[in-house]
């Protein structure tokens, strides 16, 4: 497909049925979403996508976390119509999805200087680790999140991450596994497990303190051992790089953590700190 400058492309909503249109886009990014990994976006968010001669050629999503923030993700656009302002056009969607709304994402260098013009600013470095993992040895004083655990648990994260992440949790808990460390009745930290990709994702890893975001780290590598493996560690998460060695994972890439501020700004409550990431797309 050839484009130019005075190409029509509209824009669209992405529905379940633009997924395997959609999955095209990433995979030609080499980002590792299945296409069951981008239904959980478009589940949680409002996704816009650029449609040129019937055919998906960008898209761009936001997943609110509550009426105070959320994340942009899924900025695409495809080789063949670079240069024609489609990307700004595709952000802009977004942070009009976003409304009011303090908005994060995750970006490269190569978007930074888009991100940039649009009011965010880099916040922290985002580091990125990947491989088949190895048994680590673990605590057994962790345990199985139920369904009945979801209002702790988004307590707990909007404690360490100022965003109310309840949906996401609750997804978390439906399609995958939340393990969790208790201190007699009182929730001390959290680790998800879910498929992801070529394997097996952990995140969010969310704590009170570092020994507790170490014992739920080795937790959730103990549960993938012998699969790939990928998790996405903040500056907190950091100082658990070690753990990541020990399983016999590599650091894969890095990232810049990014925000645009939004009316009311979302602030860490207590104690508690983001280890890992979601994914790049979720924070």
């Amino acid at each position: 497909m050839n484009a130019t400058a005075g190409a029509r492309v509209e824009l669209i909503d992405l529905t379940p049925e633009h997924i395997p249109h959609a999955h095209r886009l990433s995979v030609q990014e080499n980002w590792l979403h299945r296409p069951e990994d981008w239904g959980h976006l478009l589940e949680l968010g409002k996704g816009r996508g650029a449609v040129l001669n019937g055919q998906l050629v960008g898209t761009a999503n936001f997943v609110p976390y509550g009426e105070a923030a959320g994340t942009c993700n899924m900025i695409i656009v495809d080789p063949s119509v670079r240069g024609i302002g489609l990307g700004r056009r595709l952000m802009q969607a977004a942070l009009d999805a976003a409304g009011h709304r303090e908005c994060r994402l995750t970006a490269t260098e190569a978007g930074r200087p888009l991100y940039e013009k649009l009011g965010f600013a880099a916040t922290g470095m985002i580091t990125q680790y990947g491989g088949t993992a190895v048994r680590v040895e673990a605590p057994d004083r962790v345990e199985k999140a139920t369904s009945d655990d979801l209002d702790a648990l988004a307590a707990l994260d909007l404690e360490a991450i100022g965003m109310n992440r309840r949906a996401l949790l609750a997804l978390l808990l439906r399609d995958g596994d939340i393990w969790v460390q208790r201190d007699g009745s009182v929730l001390q930290g959290y680790v998800a497990l879910r498929k992801f990709g070529r394997g097996m994702l952990i995140g969010p890893l969310v704590a009170r303190d570092d020994a507790t975001a170490e014992g739920l780290l080795r937790a959730g590598i103990a549960r993938t051992a012998g699969t790939f493996l990928r998790f996405d560690l903040t500056a907190a998460g950091d100082r658990l790089a070690a753990i990541a060695a020990e399983a016999g994972l590599e650091r894969v890439s890095t990232g810049l953590a990014m925000t645009r501020p939004g009316a009311a700004p979302t602030r860490q409550t207590g104690p508690a700190e983001v280890y890992a990431l979601a994914s790049q797309a979720l924070c």
